[in-house]
């Protein structure tokens, strides 16, 4: 039993909880942990499978590792693999982790208490970083319901496209539009069909509600509800929104160039298309490489140029507090400004006319600085776990499984136990390490009344 530190006498059950909220980021990792080895036990019931047989742990655990941290990579034939009870499973572990599950619970508390305390208002804040402690009950309302009304639009849509042209009976046609429409906008990667999206990839009707879903759930509603708010005074919006909303313009825009340039002529993926399908699948594919993970083209025989492109998008990955990965848009953004000042010889980093706080600046450098280390630490191990995979491509499936993108160039399904139980682990770190390292850099920032005497090393 603990001891009080300021009384000397035993702690109750009801003050150590009280004493472990005042610390939300750690119920973080835990809450995420929690609902995967939940779905992994599930996963594991021979009715989850389309054979009636037991999934092995490492299968289950994978998959709903992928599913909760809402990256879409698998190790076997999704489809083929799960029956209507499994895939039920994956979708819904989709939304909890799309939602996230300290935002659940809150919602949960919210439902049956109506009111929230402070440190449940706290908890939902270490997930969403909405800005205020007061804004809490209006951020929760407006986040379910902004997801919920757009993954209706997103099923609306494909379902009347695949009763009406693709000759789907009505509940096909729902069931693959509902799946594919969650997958998208909380940034999954699952399918319903083995070889992806590819068959629709010169579809708008199905391509494009996905494609801008995806691109919708990786903004993150902070960024998103102030855009919308103040859509006609951009000017006004705070520099996070602007990192991450013209961030994001900037890099689809590239992206798709530079996608568009390299596969244009290839035949393997869209050089035999028409130039209309060429624009609009390489417009769908990069708008979902960057968190999503689907496939509209076969991303094994794209061309060596278009994988370096594709590493970049996915390790930068969307806006904070979304459902995407990667180290985020506004860090990345903060450090090419940071670049930008010190070029310059500026003395402060500025954006939009506003000085960023150096306390921002070593958080962004610490968790890029981070996050490369892992990328590098998890694509030497897969090296050593396998022997018969080139780098590029051990670097890409890394890459992917950090950034919680789902994008697979067919390297996971053929790894041993050692590189299956590695990718699982960079999938949970990637989901729930950004978040808590950086939140508890925040939360762990004091001021001492002193400072050492000051030196520049030699630097280059």
């Amino acid at each position: 039993m603990a001891i009080s530190a300021s009384f000397g006498r035993p702690e109750t059950e009801d003050c150590l909880v009280r004493r472990y909220l005042r610390h939300p980021v750690r119920l973080v990792p835990f809450g995420f942990l929690a609902v995967i080895l939940l779905g992994t036990g599930l996963l594991m019931l021979p009715w989850a499978t389309s054979e009636q047989h037991y999934t092995p742990f490492v299968t289950a655990l994978f998959t709903s590792t992928s599913a909760v941290s809402v990256t879409g990579m698998a190790v076997n034939d999704t489809p083929n693999y799960w029956n209507g009870f499994g895939l039920g499973m994956i979708t819904v572990l989709t939304q909890v982790g799309g939602l996230g599950i300290l935002s659940v619970a809150a919602l949960v508390i919210l439902v049956v208490s109506r009111q929230l305390g402070l440190h449940n208002r706290m908890l939902v804040q270490a997930e969403t970083a909405e800005f205020g402690i007061g804004d809490v009950r209006w951020l929760l309302t407006r986040i379910v319901a902004t997801v919920f009304a757009t993954e209706a639009v997103m099923t609306a849509i494909i379902t009347i496209r695949l009763w009406l042209v693709y000759d789907y009976p009505p509940r096909s046609a729902l069931w693959s539009a509902a799946f594919h429409s969650i997958q998208a906008f909380n940034n999954g990667g699952f399918s319903l069909y083995s070889d992806g999206l590819i068959a629709f990839s010169r579809d708008p009707w199905v391509a494009l509600p996905l494609g801008f879903g995806a691109i919708i759930g990786g903004l993150g509603f902070p960024a998103l509800f102030e855009a919308v708010r103040e859509r006609r005074h951009p000017a006004r919006w705070a520099v996070a929104t602007k990192l991450t909303i013209w961030g994001s313009v900037a890099l689809v825009a590239l992206g798709f160039i530079a996608l568009l340039t390299a596969e244009w002529g290839n035949p393997r993926t869209i050089g035999t298309f028409d130039a209309p399908g060429k624009v609009l699948a390489s417009f769908t594919q990069i708008a979902l490489s960057r968190t999503g993970g689907f496939s509209v083209v076969d991303t094994t025989q794209l061309s060596e140029v278009s994988y370096p492109l594709l590493i970049v998008l996915m390790f930068i990955g969307g806006g904070s507090a979304s459902t995407a990965g990667g180290i985020k848009v506004s860090t990345f953004f903060l450090l090419a400004f940071v670049i930008w000042a010190e070029l310059r010889g500026e003395p402060d980093v500025t954006v939009g006319h506003r000085r960023i706080a150096r306390a921002s600046i070593r958080q962004a450098l610490t968790v890029a600085l981070l996050s490369v280390a892992l990328v590098v630490a998890g694509t030497v191990a897969l090296l050593i776990f396998t022997t018969t995979v080139p780098y590029y491509q051990a670097l890409f499936e890394v890459t992917s499984a950090f950034s919680t993108t789902g994008l697979s160039v067919g390297v996971a399904p053929n790894l041993p136990e050692p590189g299956q139980y590695a990718l699982t682990a960079l999938m949970y770190i990637g989901r729930v390490g950004p978040l808590t390292l950086g939140s508890a850099i925040a939360l762990n920032t004091r001021r001492r009344l002193y400072r050492y005497p000051e030196e520049q090393p030699i630097v280059g």
